[in-house]
């Protein structure tokens, strides 16, 4: 077992390349088979807003990742809180991105996805220099402006670029393939991001180093935005005095409840999510309880080997994602850039919520360090092909207009769902925890599959009517 997890690295790193070499091929092989003149003309245009997004969309998961590994660590050993004012800010995190989600959509259709990504810049800088000072009523107000900017961050940037291609009118195929590149790139931010944050505590001896760096990308970001995005907004916007708009809200939750498919997306969130950062709080006992007593498991290595397999889930989907446009290149019957795409994303999320729900059973029910590491690693893959895949989803399925909104307004069962979980006590109940997010993954898959079997073929989708 000593070099057990740098060999995994290595098969791990050995699986990407393979990938990536077979996503060159089948890309090639795509572009040379598909003719479409709407994504063939102006490949600069799809080349530009590929650059744009993932410039910031990185700097962005960068400096998220970046704080990661060493906000436990900041507040428990370098300002001597004690383990209730530690879970007191974490909570305070997640209820603070919950409540704040609404708002947050609302204000980004309203007033510019472009400037909200902008203030997620200032506002999560603020909170690294904040978490820098022993100061706990100072440190409340850091965790504040980080649940408030993590609000932002997984909801105004996706629709920045699901609203700019829509504008550009870019295919499907564009953004898929965007999504997925956005995918490989938050993986392969966060493995690196993790080997930085490490060499930054080593170096320095201050477990806040991390996030003095994170600050420096966040400013970097701001500077990257404002100079290369537009903006856009979500249809007609009101007075700028309307800061809290009920009237947009309502409409909004209108547009889910006339779509019961808008409704499953908000269920798929909500589950799978919630899943993943459960597992991001017990998959270190989880390791240990199979662990003998005089082994230090090297965490480093496994949080890579995890970034690793998300990677390898990314490219994954990049490879399903050009087969499946080779194949409709043959059929001059199938919808590739309607019902035939949303068909196609709908089954690979009801795949990965069994493959996940397996991956958890499996960790569950064996009581090797080796398989459960397999089966973690298995959830990682699933959580690298997920973020595309709910991405396109919610490109094909949200009306313009409520994009910002209905994004953040999913995150608000989510973050309940988590601080439910944690104020009673996960961590010592984890094996009925980890078993009760495999039950619900599987539920929700069978939702999937059903509603969108009824329908994909069914009349025109009730949000396309809802922007008419």
């Amino acid at each position: 077992m000593s070099h057990f997890y740098e060999w995994q690295l290595a098969l791990l790193v050995l699986s990407c390349i393979i990938f990536l070499i077979l996503q060159r091929y089948l890309l090639n092989t795509s572009n040379h088979e598909v003719h479409d003149p709407a994504h063939t003309a102006r490949p600069g245009v799809v080349a530009k807003l590929t650059r744009q997004y993932l410039w910031a969309y990185g700097l962005a998961m960068g400096a998220d990742w970046l704080q990661g590994p060493y906000i436990y660590s900041v507040y428990r050993d370098q300002h001597g809180l004690s383990e209730r004012w530690v879970a007191l800010l974490f909570v305070l995190g997640f209820l603070t991105a919950g409540i704040s989600a609404p708002a947050v959509g609302v204000w980004a259709d309203q007033y510019g996805r472009k400037r909200m990504c902008m203030a997620f810049c200032c506002s999560y800088a603020l909170a690294c220099f904040i978490i820098q000072i022993s100061s706990l009523p100072l440190l409340f107000i850091g965790r504040l402006l980080g649940g408030f900017s993590t609000a932002i961050l997984f909801s105004c940037f996706e629709s920045w670029l699901i609203s700019s291609a829509n504008d550009l009118s870019l295919s499907s195929r564009d953004l898929s393939t965007i999504l997925g590149h956005a995918s490989l790139v938050n993986s392969v931010t966060a493995t690196l991001a993790g080997i930085a944050s490490n060499k930054l505590v080593e170096s320095s001896a201050r477990f806040s180093s991390p996030f003095v760096a994170s600050g420096i990308l966040l400013v970097l970001n701001l500077a990257v935005i404002s100079s290369s995005w537009e903006e856009n907004y979500g249809g007609a916007r009101t007075s700028v005095h309307e800061i809290f708009n009920l009237t947009r809200l309502a409409k909004a939750w209108s547009a889910v409840s006339a779509d019961t498919r808008l409704l499953v997306l908000g269920l798929i969130q909500t589950c799978f999510e919630g899943s993943m950062y459960i597992f991001v709080f017990l998959w270190v006992p989880f390791l240990q309880d199979a662990t003998s007593l005089d082994r230090t498991l090297p965490l480093g290595y496994i949080f890579s080997a995890f970034m690793l397999s998300m990677t390898l889930g990314a490219l994954l989907y990049n490879c399903i994602i050009s087969l499946c446009h080779i194949e409709s290149s043959h059929d001059s019957t199938s919808d590739s850039d309607g019902d035939g795409i949303i068909a196609v994303h709908a089954k690979l999320s009801t795949v990965i919520c069994v493959a996940s729900a397996l991956a958890f059973v499996f960790s569950v029910s064996s009581g090797s360090e080796q398989q459960r590491f397999w089966a973690f690693c298995a959830f990682e893959a699933c959580v690298g092909v997920y973020y595309p895949v709910q991405g396109m989803l919610r490109g094909k399925l949200v009306p313009d207009e409520h994009r910002a909104t209905l994004s953040s307004l999913f995150r608000v069962p989510l973050n309940a769902f988590v601080v439910v979980s944690l104020m009673t006590g996960v961590a010592s109940a984890r094996h009925f925890v980890l078993s009760a997010c495999a039950i619900l993954l599987v539920l929700t898959a069978s939702v999937t599959g059903l509603t969108f079997l009824k329908r994909t073929r069914g009349p025109p989708m009730a949000s396309q009517r809802a922007q008419r």
